[in-house]
């Protein structure tokens, strides 16, 4: 069996909301795998944080960072001539940029449930639009889109963030038939909650917390770094005949009945 099965020597990264928890975790993941990273977030001081402690974890490593709103046009142009300019094409993209507001579907304004759909959907389809050029120098590349649970089932979420998230897995099963022949695998993760500073707020309420716990059949909260081995395993050689899959990182909350 050849070790590169399990290796990213060499290939160029793209990771979207790398500042912190999920997203930074994945850049970690794939650094740790041999990848050079390239990172983009809104967050440029978090970005610059992340750089500076990756860079001090992998000194023999390559990682890069790029401030940037993927839920703008111009921003986006400006981010894919950055990576242009950068290499070669691109091998793999990660498009886990995210945001939410929790409301009742009521209750949102149309700005606010559009903006969601914009970051949560819509520029991850021109991002993968937009790199498939990028992506297609290369024999075999890929793409993981960061979903959710809420695209599967209802949770707390909030309508426009599990609508958004339904439609970035249907639009990774699309993809991955579409491009299949180009040597494009495109596939996606499915987390439930995860210990972050977005969910830091919801679970330090110890009755959410046990609710949350009660319907989690593992009985404990997601880190980070158990969906960024999922995305890395899905960008690496040995998941090669893998393409159109959604992995639950969930601790058996979908299989869970009564």
């Amino acid at each position: 069996m050849s070790p590169q099965r399990w290796r990213l020597d060499g290939q160029l990264a793209l990771v979207t909301g790398g500042s912190a928890g999920i997203g930074r975790a994945i850049a970690r993941e794939l650094l740790g795998f041999g990848a050079r990273v390239l990172i983009a977030a809104r967050d440029g001081n978090g970005l610059d944080a992340v750089r500076i402690e990756l860079e001090e974890e992998f000194p023999d490593g390559e990682v890069r960072t790029f401030v940037s709103d993927v839920s703008d046009d111009e921003q986006r142009r400006e981010l894919l001539d950055w990576v242009e300019d950068i290499g070669d094409g691109l091998n793999i993209l990660v498009n886990n940029a995210g945001s939410n507001l929790t409301k009742s579907a009521i209750d949102y304004s149309e700005d606010e449930w559009r903006n969601i759909f914009e970051t949560n959907l819509f520029s991850a389809f021109e991002l993968a639009r937009s790199t498939y050029p990028l992506l297609t120098k290369h024999a075999a590349s890929c793409i993981v889109n960061v979903g959710s649970v809420s695209a599967i089932t209802h949770v707390r979420s909030g309508a426009p963030y599990g609508m958004s998230k339904a439609a970035m897995h249907q639009m990774t099963r699309n993809l991955a038939v579409e491009w299949a022949e180009d040597g494009v695998r495109v596939n996606s993760v499915a987390p439930w909650y995860i210990r972050t500073r977005r969910t830091s707020g919801k679970l330090a309420d110890p009755d959410y917390l046990d609710e949350v716990l009660l319907r989690t059949p593992m009985g404990r909260i997601g880190e980070p770094e158990e969906v960024a081995a999922a995305v890395a395993f899905l960008c690496l050689p040995a998941s090669s005949y893998i393409t159109g899959e959604c992995i639950a990182v969930d601790g058996g909350f979908l299989r869970y009945g009564f």
